[in-house]
């Protein structure tokens, strides 16, 4: 499972129909939104990145939305894998370059 956290902007007139498409969409949660600022703040799920990214996409196709762009991005599997490294690592967990950090 990945998620990813998306900042939505929208022309502040636009700010009601904008969310209304948002929330109709079934493609994403709102978080947040500056009216003033034109700023809506929502999460995406999908099962891959490339999920994420066609969602992302449809996003700002939609009314009102002038563009998202990608802020944080959290993948299940990269971070099993990471996990797995370290556990099979022998030695100190600590990398090398860290070490007289």
């Amino acid at each position: 499972m990945n998620i990813s956290s998306l900042v939505v902007k929208v022309l502040p007139v636009n700010m009601e129909p904008a969310l209304e498409a948002l929330k109709r969409s079934g493609l994403c949660d709102i978080h947040f939104h500056d009216r003033q600022k034109g700023t809506v703040v929502v999460t995406i799920e999908g099962k891959d990145t490339g999920e994420e990214m066609d969602k992302m996409k449809a996003i700002e196709k939609l009314p009102h939305v002038l563009g998202a762009a990608l802020v944080y991005a959290y993948s299940e599997a990269e971070l099993d894998a990471a996990v797995r490294m370290i556990a099979e690592r022998t030695g100190s967990p600590v990398p090398e370059g860290l070490k007289d950090a």
